[in-house]
């Protein structure tokens, strides 16, 4: 597999400060992307949640926050249990009045196993595209 990226950027008629709120507040994050038991936008804090394509295909996903520049950045690795692989997810805020934009990079899935269907770069653009297109401006534009 080769070294794919995934970029998707999406402007969003809300200010940066709720944009942020939404991506780092674990009440917030529960309404448009997945229920955790807990997070904070501190770097080194760890975090986990299920998630997959069907019910009774559900991987754990073990996370890290890397990077926080309030209100501009936020970084944390994505690995899943019991598989190879470390990948990293960064949102960036760029604030204009009352509108946002966001940019999502998510690099390093080459390093999950390529044998495993469920870790096939489209995968990851499809979930990306709903979770950022529709879930989260459908939270913010409500």
């Amino acid at each position: 597999m080769k070294n794919e990226i995934i970029v998707l950027e999406r402007q969003f008629d809300a200010p940066v400060s709720m944009v942020w709120k939404a991506i780092t507040d674990r009440d917030e994050m529960k309404k448009w992307y997945f229920d955790l038991a807990e997070f904070k936008a501190e770097v080194g804090f760890r975090f986990q949640f299920s998630g997959g394509p069907a019910p009774d295909r559900q991987f754990v996903h073990l996370c890290e926050v890397t990077e926080v520049e309030p209100e501009q950045k936020l970084t944390y690795s994505w690995r899943y249990e019991g598989y190879p692989g470390n990948s990293f997810v960064t949102f960036e805020l760029f604030g204009k009045g009352n509108q946002t934009t966001l940019r999502l990079t998510h690099k390093g899935i080459e390093t999950f196993p390529g044998e495993n269907a469920d870790f096939a770069i489209q995968n990851f653009r499809d979930g990306w595209n709903e979770i950022i297109h529709t879930s989260l401006r459908n939270h913010l534009e409500k």
